[in-house]
């Protein structure tokens, strides 16, 4: 089963168990949400704290003398035990703040109280996470309380890099809901995020996302870190992310910041967030600021107050969009934040690629900065809640005297995880990065791959390099890889462009094109291929357009069959 099923599978678990249970408290959403989350929190935290001890013995083992010698001296404990686990990315839990001791307690224990104790307990070992814990359990009957600790302690949170987060924003998105307020869509797949993270290499460094939710991108940033750096020392393990990169945030509301809090501090993360309007409040201070720049803003947002920004030359050097419209107000705050070395790569709507008017101007101007590097189409049904397909934008202010843009349509490629979803798999996540690292002459680097299964799944089709139909159940070579994605074989003498996948486009062509940066514009069709339904329908848009212009009357429109009546 793949990793976005096995998630799927076990949130609806959780969700049904946490929602059944909030009927019997009289609780709201609102009063029932945070501590149900708290308490995923806590079972997170004790099981990243078993994985560091687990390492650390067996660290302590190899390098030791004899097995009896270091089960009876090896051990560190205390205060030297607290260290060594947070040196291991993460968060001291004391014997008072374990998950697994709340469940052994006597039924008469007062549950409600002891599970505040852990939380205070648990925020007195770390000071990251001071006051972000909810301490309001003695509102829940013991019986409630017992039950949703028993769900709980069957999370499994080895199934994905921040499976942790996905659930804690698949329940407020849940939470929302039930209050009729909504479903919020802030949770990006971890195959983008982990995709940009390939793509920008936050080695070391400090890392800004003004729109941060609950902290995905800095997650995937640690785990791109800890990957990179295994078997550099000699025990094999690799470097922890926390002593590498810094992590500066900014959301607008208060829980969503102490979510991001604790969720940088179970993964061990040393981080700054802030509670603000990125609009607004430059918290940060952050013009040229940062090292990487990783966001998954919200599209198409209206009604933002102009008037206030003018002004703020240093973040909007190329000034106010006339349309209203945010997505150029959130793009010229990415690009700004930059060091004269930064790189950005960050989620956007595919109308930002070719918005005309004021929204082409300010795209005109960073394009002849130089700053544009890599231009990435992503096909739709990626995001859990909406089915609009994306792009992803990176920037690279340390290449700007490339007059050139790599543009990938990676629409093609994909995995059919559900009838609603797809997502990337590895080979597939892999390939696309490792296209970038060709462009930029850089060796291939398949650590992704190395770290990571297939995945595959029955009856899945997906598409190869070159757009034909993939059924990557029968498609894979003897070694289980898919030839479609062997990059010695799409790019044997390194990087090339190939129709319908990538090519490098010079500022000339850019601005033959109208200053569009979508893919589709100059990837073009592989031989043999169709046209993407997104191509087919800004091509009908227009030709309906023009039909309107002429006063001809349009009744049906059909990939098959165009019919024009009057």
């Amino acid at each position: 089963m793949s990793e976005f099923k096995n998630i799927q599978e076990l949130e609806n678990r959780l969700w049904s168990a946490a929602d059944e249970l909030r009927a019997n408290t009289g609780l709201t959403s609102q009063e029932y949400s945070r501590p149900v989350l708290g308490l995923i929190f806590l079972r997170y935290a004790e099981y990243r704290f078993e994985l560091a001890k687990e390492r650390l013995e067996n660290n302590t083992i190899e390098k030791g003398a004899s097995d009896k010698k270091r089960r009876g001296q090896g051990r560190v404990r205390g205060n030297d035990l607290k260290t060594a686990i947070q040196a291991e990315g993460a968060m001291y839990v004391p014997e008072d703040a374990l998950f697994s001791n709340l469940l052994k307690l006597p039924e008469d224990t007062d549950l409600g109280k002891a599970v505040n104790d852990a939380m205070k307990a648990l925020e007195a070992e770390n000071e990251a996470i001071k006051d972000a814990l909810p301490k309001t359990y003695t509102v829940f009957e013991n019986t409630i309380l017992a039950s949703l600790l028993k769900n709980f302690v069957n999370i499994r949170f080895d199934i994905g890099s921040d499976v942790f987060g996905r659930i804690y924003e698949y329940f407020l998105t849940e939470f929302a809901r039930s209050e009729g307020q909504g479903g919020g869509e802030f949770f990006t797949p971890s195959p983008l995020v982990r995709l940009i993270a390939e793509i920008i290499e936050p080695y070391h460094g400090k890392v800004y996302d003004p729109a941060c939710g609950s902290g995905g991108m800095f997650v995937q940033s640690a785990a791109f870190v800890e990957e990179h750096s295994q078997g550099r020392n000699n025990t094999g393990s690799g470097e922890h992310a926390g002593d590498k990169i810094s992590c500066f945030g900014q959301e607008k509301t208060a829980d969503t910041v102490r979510l991001a809090k604790m969720n940088l501090a179970v993964h061990g993360l040393q981080g700054d967030i802030r509670e603000g309007n990125s609009y607004y409040d430059d918290i940060h201070q952050s013009a040229g600021q940062f090292d990487f720049v990783m966001a998954n803003p919200p599209f198409n947002v209206n009604n933002i107050q102009k008037e206030r920004l003018e002004d703020d030359k240093a973040r909007f050097p190329y000034g106010m969009p006339r349309t209203d419209n945010g997505n150029y107000i959130w793009i010229q705050q990415f690009y700004s934040a930059l060091n004269d070395k930064g790189r950005a790569g960050f989620v956007m709507a595919n109308s930002a690629s070719d918005a005309r008017s004021s929204e082409m101007e300010i795209r005109k101007q960073i394009i002849q900065d130089g700053g544009v590097d890599v231009m990435v189409a992503i096909s739709s049904n990626f995001f859990y809640t909406v089915a609009l397909p994306c792009s992803l934008w990176f920037f690279d202010k340390a290449r700007r005297n490339t007059d050139r843009v790599l543009f990938i349509d990676a629409r093609h490629i994909y995995r059919q995880v559900t009838r609603a979803v797809r997502d990337f798999n590895s080979e597939q996540l892999n390939f696309i990065a490792n296209i970038v690292r060709l462009y930029r002459g850089e060796a291939i680097d398949n650590t992704y791959l190395e770290n990571h299964d297939v995945q595959e799944s029955t009856n899945v089709a997906g598409t190869g390099s070159a757009g034909a139909t993939t059924d990557t159940t029968t498609r894979h070579s003897l070694e289980g890889r898919n030839p479609d994605f062997d990059l010695d074989v799409v790019f044997p003498k390194g990087y090339q462009d190939i129709a319908g996948l990538c090519k490098v486009a010079s500022v000339k062509e850019i601005e033959e094109q109208g200053w569009s940066l979508n893919p589709g514009r100059y990837v073009g069709v592989a031989q043999g291929d169709e046209e993407h339904d997104e191509d087919f329908a800004i091509a009908i848009k227009f030709i309906c357009m023009f039909m309107i212009n002429i006063r001809v009357p349009v009744r049906v429109f059909t990939r098959d069959n165009i019919r024009i009546t009057k």
